[in-house]
Formats: structure tokens, C-alpha cells, sequence
């Protein structure tokens, strides 16, 4: 498995060394053959290059099996026109990257839940109200005088049905109910034609249940009733909003893997920001990319029915919880005292201890890594 390995800015390269370390780990346990290209993006190439995201980079994506994109600080970039690209934003509308699947499990002793939260958030990705992924060309944002701002939400029914698919298969692998999110009450129109096409799919389904949520009402049920949801599907930035809160509910926002995904490409992807304020004190927490990466070898490993793939990605997922589950392994946002080097050696010795065997593919990508926590005073979401 080739693996395209982009750093980013902050944090990113901190925490991109630590997931490497538990990829070279899993590797060896399972002999996977893993091969990792590194690239620079960000505001190192736009240093070097006077691009965020170099054309070379951008050509490799469809040549791996598969990419792990550090944090990227897309706030402090130049304008595109001057280099400045999002490669969070480029990567998932250029390669169809429709479903960002965020799974989200509590963390007993960190959660703030009274009950325990084992759910997955499956965002549309491309499209809605990121309005630099509305148009064709433009920003999707105007002001036609200096008063008045107007922003463009974009709905198609192909991208709903596509990111509603995703949710659909996962939920097959878990309890088999799906929780569509919207606001077509309000929005009639863009959100009415998002729920016909996730209904249409879910014909397709007929062993999965389909409930239909306003998204004020979801906020407050992953408060109150957590345990009613299995699989969430919605809108990208209520789902964007909705991940983020699960997210901290369970623990942390820096304990949660999360991988974009569409036909062909997978980017893993950490569920937080770039955290400059923290950049190079060795203090960040790099399990969400750990387990992103996780994901990825779940997700390749599904598609091409290599069982190691799976189990690696398995062990991987145990290995965190084991650490992370003990409060003396910790990093100093989740009350600990470990660096980001000794908490990835602690995860890549516990890797070493899992057992060596091969699981079973199914037919869909699987949603297993749990999630958690970011250290960022700034925590730049990742959107």
C-alpha cells in the first residue's frame, strides 16, 4: 500500500511524525508493505514554490492508495490568486471526496455524557454552505455594496445521494439505523431536495431504519439521548457543527479519526485544526491523525479485500484506546504529561502487543476508529 503523506502547517508536521511512527509499527507487526511518500504543502511550498498546493502533489493523489493530510492553517494563506489554496477544500471537490465519515465513541472518564456515545457522522463534503465549493468559478460569496454580504449554498441531488450511499453501507455494518439531520423546515428548498435523495437511497435499504432529525433537535439529543443514534447523515456544515460537538462530548476533539472519501480516493484527514500556538513545543496531540490513518488502512483494505489491512487498522484503533485509556498516557490537553513523541512510542509498542491476525473484509468501509480531543487555544477546524 503506497501512502501519500502531506504534512501541513502548526502542528501538522508534529503530529504527522508521531502517525508515521505507528504506521512504521503496524507495518512490521503485520507486514503490510506499507511504502510513504512525504511532500511538502502549506506554507512550506508556498515558500518554496509560491503554491499551498504544488501541481506535483496534486497528480500523486490518484496515483497512491491512499493520503494522510496533516492540518493545514488555510486562515493565514494569500489569496488564491497568489498561491493561497485550501488543500483540505482542493482535495475533496477535485477528487469527489463526497463523505467525510467521522466516527465518535465516549472516553469514560473524559466524556461529559451521563450515557455512553457510540455513533458515526457522515458529512456531505463538497458543496452546501462552504461557499468556495459552490461554484464553478468565483468564491460563491459577494457583497454588492458595502453593506450587504451574500453567500451561495449549493444542494445537488447527486452529491446526496452519494454522501446518503456512504451512510447507508455503514450503517449496515453497525445497528442499521440512519438519522438524516436537516432544516427543511426552513430551508424548503436545498435541504427538501437533500431528504428526497437520501429517501430515494434508502429504498435501496430496506434492512435499514430511516429516521429524519431537524438539526436543532439533533444538537440537543447527542446531549441528552446519545445512545439513539447509530448513523448520522447531513449537510456539510451542520455537519461539520454536529461532528465537532460529538466530538468534544465524548472526551476531546483530538480523539477521533476521520477520513474523506469518495469512488476512488481516500484522504485521512485529523478532526482538528492546525493549532499554531503550540507548533513546535511537542506537546500536541497526535491521535486523531493516528486514528485517521487507521482509517485509511480500513478503507484500502476493504476495497481490495486484504484482511491484514483491516486488522492492522483494528489493532491500531485498540492500541489507542488502551493508551489513551489510562490516564498516566495522556498528553498534557487530556490532563497528562507525555509528549508527542513518547505518546506515539506508547501507542507503537502497544501495536506491538496486539495480536497478528487478519480479519475479514466486509463490503463497505468500515467506521471503527473512535474519536476525541485536539490541544489548541486556536482550534482552526479543518473545513
Amino acid at each position: 500500500m503506497r501512502i501519500l503523506v502531506l504534512p501541513g502547517d502548526g502542528i501538522g508536521p508534529e503530529i504527522t511524525a508521531a502517525t508515521l511512527r505507528v504506521l512504521e509499527a503496524v507495518d512490521e507487526r503485520f507486514g503490510l508493505g506499507l511504502q510513504t511518500d512525504v511532500r511538502e504543502i502549506g506554507l512550506a511550498s508556498l515558500a518554496e514554490q509560491g503554491t499551498t498546493l504544488p501541481g506535483d502533489v496534486l497528480d500523486l493523489v490518484t496515483e497512491v492508495d491512499g493520503t494522510v493530510l496533516g492540518p493545514v492553517s488555510h486562515y493565514d494563506y494569500p489569496p488564491r490568486a497568489d498561491g493561497g489554496i485550501n488543500p483540505s477544500a482542493e482535495l475533496r471537490t477535485r477528487f469527489k471526496l463526497h463523505a467525510n465519515i467521522r466516527p465518535c465513541r465516549s472516553v469514560a472518564d473524559l466524556s461529559v455524557l451521563r450515557t455512553p456515545m457510540d455513533l458515526v457522522i457522515v458529512r456531505e463534503n463538497t458543496e452546501g454552505f462552504y461557499s468556495d465549493r459552490s461554484m464553478y468559478a468565483g468564491t460563491g460569496e459577494f457583497m454588492p455594496d458595502e453593506d450587504s454580504a451574500f453567500s451561495i449554498r449549493k444542494i445537488t441531488a447527486d452529491a446526496s445521494a452519494r454522501v446518503a450511499r456512504a451512510a447507508f453501507e455503514i450503517a449496515r455494518t453497525r445497528r442499521k439505523h440512519v438519522t438524516a439531520v436537516h432544516k427543511a423546515n426552513v430551508l424548503k428548498l436545498s435541504d427538501g431536495l437533500f431528504l428526497r435523495e437520501v429517501r430515494k437511497v434508502g429504498e435501496d435499504y430496506p434492512d435499514v431504519e430511516l429516521r429524519e432529525l431537524i438539526v436543532d433537535a439533533a444538537a440537543a439529543r447527542l446531549i441528552r439521548d446519545p445512545g439513539s443514534f447509530d448513523v448520522l447523515v447531513t449537510t456539510n456544515m451542520f455537519g461539520d457543527i454536529l461532528s465537532d460537538e460529538a466530538s468534544e462530548l465524548c472526551g476531546s476533539l483530538g480523539l477521533g479519526g476521520a477520513i474523506n472519501a469518495g469512488d476512488d480516493v481516500c484522504v485521512a484527514q485529523a478532526q482538528h485544526g492546525s493549532a499554531p500556538d503550540i507548533a513546535g513545543r511537542g506537546i500536541a496531540n497526535p491521535v486523531s491523525l493516528i486514528r485517521s490513518a487507521a482509517m485509511l488502512l480500513d478503507w484500502h483494505g476493504q476495497r481490495c479485500r486484504r484482511g491484514e489491512l483491516v486488522a492492522a487498522a483494528r489493532a491500531v484503533d485498540d492500541a489507542v484506546g488502551e493508551v489513551v485509556g489510562n490516564p498516566a498516557t495522556r498528553t498534557p490537553d487530556l490532563g497528562g504529561t507525555l509528549t508527542t513523541d513518547e505518546l506515539a512510542t506508547a501507542v507503537a509498542e502497544a501495536v506491538c502487543r496486539q495480536p497478528a491476525t487478519t480479519e475479514p473484509a466486509t463490503t463497505a468501509p468500515t467506521a471503527s476508529a473512535p474519536t476525541a480531543s485536539t490541544p489548541t487555544a486556536r482550534e482552526d477546524s479543518h473545513a
